[in-house]
């Protein structure tokens, strides 16, 4: 089981903000948006949607690619989701890299209990892990039963309007890590719970998927 704390507060992430959840929403649900598509889907002013995407961008959540045209004019920039797929961020590559070497440098720092994931999905985790916890979260990972525990979150708490559109944007960036980082590892969904402050993800492995 591994379990990660850190004292940085929920405002330094960069889906901390409503508004980038919302325009990470829209660009989830349909890739390649235009500025002007974002803006009339949020409402936002146009400098405050590009300082959103900026934002995300720079942090490895989004990609921005001119559009391929033939004919003539000024290409529009489309932007979508680097979901470690179809985009991917040279932000999120670093990212993914530098946590597995961190990864393992702790392994063999501090040897345990011989690890219940073999190399490759041992390195989703730990992308998985330094990516929850740049989000704000206090991740708990269980290696056995593949959960990842998210309580409390404190987004969710903060924004109980709209828990559903901020579940469904956590999941995609988390499948996102996941899927950049390579592995067997994807995310299942999340575990039902009576509970609205409980926030558990189900991960599943590629040998029980099939």
């Amino acid at each position: 089981m591994s379990g990660m704390t850190t004292g940085r507060p929920i405002g330094y992430s960069a889906i901390s903000s409503y508004s980038r959840v919302e325009l990470l929403h829209l660009i989830q649900e349909r890739p390649q948006r235009t500025i002007s598509e974002l803006v009339d889907a949020t409402g936002l002013h146009p400098n405050t949607v590009r300082e959103h995407l900026q934002r995300l961008i720079d942090d490895g959540y989004v990609v921005a690619l001119p559009e391929l045209r033939t004919t003539r004019g000024r290409p529009r920039v489309l932007y979508s989701v680097a979901d470690g797929a179809h985009a991917s961020s040279p932000v999120q590559k670093r990212k993914v890299k530098a946590a597995a070497e961190r990864g393992d440098l702790m392994r063999r720092v501090l040897p345990g209990a011989p690890p219940e994931l073999d190399t490759e999905a041992l390195h989703q985790v730990d992308a998985l892990i330094d990516d929850l916890i740049d989000a704000g979260f206090d991740p708990l990972v269980d290696e056995r039963d593949l959960t990842v525990d998210l309580t409390p979150c404190a987004q969710a708490e903060a924004q109980a309007a709209h828990r559903e559109v901020l579940c469904s944007v956590h999941l995609g960036l988390m499948q996102s890590v996941l899927s950049e980082a390579g592995g067997p590892l994807s995310v299942d969904g999340m575990r039902s719970s009576c509970d609205p402050r409980q926030c558990v993800v189900q991960l599943i492995h590629a040998s029980a998927a099939g």
